[in-house]
């Protein structure tokens, strides 16, 4: 029965607000529901960027670890070799912005590393890291050799007292980067081929000690530790130096600085120069040595088989206005004196 008072239906209304409160409870509900959902959602993706994040700091620890543990300090590479192992000029300049790597010249570089032997006065570059990183990092096939192997094993020390160019003998063309780095001494690169065949390439394939059979590889090099580190410098042994000096007599070396240096070379290995005197191409070379080895005369000259050594035929002239030497068929000056 309706109130007469309020005008309200008693038996309506009731139903009413209940249908009013469900309503209200249900939207409640989407709205917490929806809710939870974008806040799942919204949780979702700060996972997801907190694993990209966590998976691009770890990519970046592993990239600096590596180029820790394969680019030691002090060394240098060059920017094919970065490129090589995923290390793209964008991020190269990054290491550089941060420290991590220093920009020794244009598209060369390395790690940051106390100051090495000799950098400390004048902040330049050493040659003997560039040397080795082409040897052990680059893979490049120099080695020391000439005039700058016997000084650096003690054979010349009388007769410069400064290292001012580095000879270095390879097979084909090295770096252009090389001669932008700003260093004391200037590089001069010989081709290994004028004196022996092929051969020379060959010897940073090989582990020390594993070729076995050839006694050329074997015995024609020497490695000597430099620096704080022992870094391993691969150069030419006396016996050999000595030969790739020759060659540049009387064009680059005088006839007076190579009689100086045999002088002092007793001690040689005759078997280790029966090899290379076989093995020399250069006609040359091996007059002129077996030369100044009798002026000297040395005692392992008598232990060199020479009906094995080719010398060839005919003369050769090595300088204008000599005289002709009966046994060897060369000119040699006059009178080897500081001049000659």
């Amino acid at each position: 029965m309706p109130s007469a008072g309020l005008g309200l239906d008693t038996e309506t209304e009731p139903a009413r607000i209940g249908e009013g409160f469900t309503a209200v409870v249900l939207d409640t509900l989407i709205l917490y529901t929806l809710g939870v959902q974008n806040l799942l959602f919204i949780n979702l993706n700060l996972v997801y960027i907190c694993f990209i994040l966590s998976t691009v700091g770890r990519r970046i620890q592993y990239k600096l670890n590596w180029l820790q543990r394969s680019l030691p300090e002090g060394l240098v590479a060059d920017a094919a070799w970065l490129e090589k192992h995923g290390y793209s000029r964008s991020l190269r300049n990054k290491y550089v912005a941060h420290g991590w790597l220093d920009q020794a010249a244009r598209g060369v570089y390395r790690r940051p590393a106390p100051k090495l032997q000799g950098e400390a006065k004048h902040g330049n570059l050493r040659w003997q890291p560039v040397v080795i990183s082409l040897q052990t990092l680059l893979g490049y096939p120099y080695t020391v050799g000439g005039r700058t192997a016997l000084e650096l094993q003690g054979f010349a020390h009388y007769l410069s007292g400064h290292l001012r160019e580095i000879h270095l003998y390879g097979t084909g063309r090295p770096p252009g980067w090389v001669t932008k780095l700003k260093l004391e001494n200037r590089f001069v690169f010989h081709n290994a081929d004028r004196l022996f065949k092929r051969e020379a390439s060959r010897l940073h394939l090989r582990k020390s000690g594993s070729d076995g059979g050839n006694h050329l590889l074997q015995s024609s090099y020497i490695r000597q530790p430099w620096g704080q580190w022992e870094w391993p410098l691969t150069m030419s042994a006396p016996e050999r130096a000595i030969l790739e000096l020759l060659d540049e007599v009387p064009q680059r070396e005088t006839f007076h600085q190579a009689d100086v240096l045999m002088e002092g070379l007793s001690n040689l290995s005759p078997r280790r120069l029966h090899s290379l005197l076989v093995a020399c191409r250069s006609v040359k070379v091996k007059r002129l040595f077996l030369w100044f080895a009798e002026r000297h005369q040395h005692a392992w000259l008598k232990k060199l088989n020479r009906n094995k050594i080719d010398l060839g035929r005919g003369k050769r002239m090595l300088v204008r206005g000599g005289k002709l030497d009966p046994t060897f068929n060369i000119t040699v000056p006059e009178s080897i004196d500081a001049a000659g």
